[in-house]
């Protein structure tokens, strides 16, 4: 069955943040945690990318440019923040998106 117009108009206008973490990394999950906690409050998309396993798979991109300050926020593809949610800057510009 196609999903509705409704539904495929919620998809493209919620908002989407992506956490670039790596495997064993303390903070990330912590920061990931917080994050989820507030997707369900806020509403938005939230994914994670594991920068070295990208890098194994053949895209470095992401782990030259962020890896040293892991974990890294990304809201709609861009820099957000890093090392720590920056919670009300979250919530303004998802508000204000």
């Amino acid at each position: 069955m196609a999903p509705t117009l409704a539904a495929t108009l919620d998809r493209v206008s919620r908002r989407h943040v992506e956490l670039l973490t790596r495997a064993g990394c303390s903070i990330c999950e912590k920061v990931y945690a917080r994050l989820a906690e507030l997707a369900g409050e806020l509403d938005f998309e939230l994914s994670t990318i594991d920068v070295d396993a990208e890098a194994a798979a053949g895209n470095t991109a992401p782990r030259a440019e962020y890896g040293d300050r892991l974990p890294v926020i990304l809201l709609d593809g861009r820099e957000h923040s890093y090392w720590d949610v920056d919670e009300p800057r979250l919530r303004a510009d998802l508000a204000h998106g």
